[in-house]
């Protein structure tokens, strides 16, 4: 009888033992980040690590992805940024922050984290589109999805970055 008492008490300490592992999760695992969870110092460390591609633009219903085809962007440690597309290049500044204060363009949210892009060129140029405070929508190590709702018309504009 001691023996089928031993036997019930280490089946059932088994299988608490794996309830209770099945149930822990890790960050490992989901490498997605959202704004509302994650630091800006984590989106800057994704951006930096490799060269990137825009694979949407969406600029107030308009589809200009085209207009950045075979630009690879570079994030700099030192906060500048390079688009270089052959003999092509052209040179700006980012940076990532949370945002704590409501701006005209993004939805007043205290917790979100903003990308900002800035590239030094005349008003007709393709990348003077992407000059704006970004609000980031989600990020993972290979993905970096932006949105910017425009506080004088109410447009929205998508700006999605995948890692090449």
């Amino acid at each position: 009888m001691k023996t089928i008492k031993m036997n019930i008490t280490n089946i059932l300490t088994i299988i608490m033992s794996a309830a209770l592992v099945a149930s822990c999760s890790s960050d490992d695992d989901n490498d997605d980040i959202n704004n509302q969870n994650d630091s800006a110092d984590q989106i800057t460390e994704i951006a930096q690590n490799g060269t990137w591609e825009i694979t949407q633009f969406i600029d107030s219903g308009d589809d200009e992805t085209s207009d950045f085809s075979g630009f690879v962007f570079t994030f700099n440690t030192d906060g500048t940024v390079i688009a270089n597309r052959g003999e092509l290049s052209v040179s700006g500044t980012w940076s990532v922050n949370d945002s704590s204060n409501s701006s005209d363009d993004d939805d007043g949210s205290s917790d979100d984290v903003d990308f900002n892009l800035f590239f030094d060129v005349p008003e007709t140029n393709d990348f003077e589109d992407l000059n704006d405070d970004w609000d980031l929508v989600s990020a993972t190590n290979s993905r970096i999805e932006l949105i910017d709702v425009s506080g004088g018309n109410g447009g929205t504009d998508t700006l999605v970055f995948e890692k090449i």
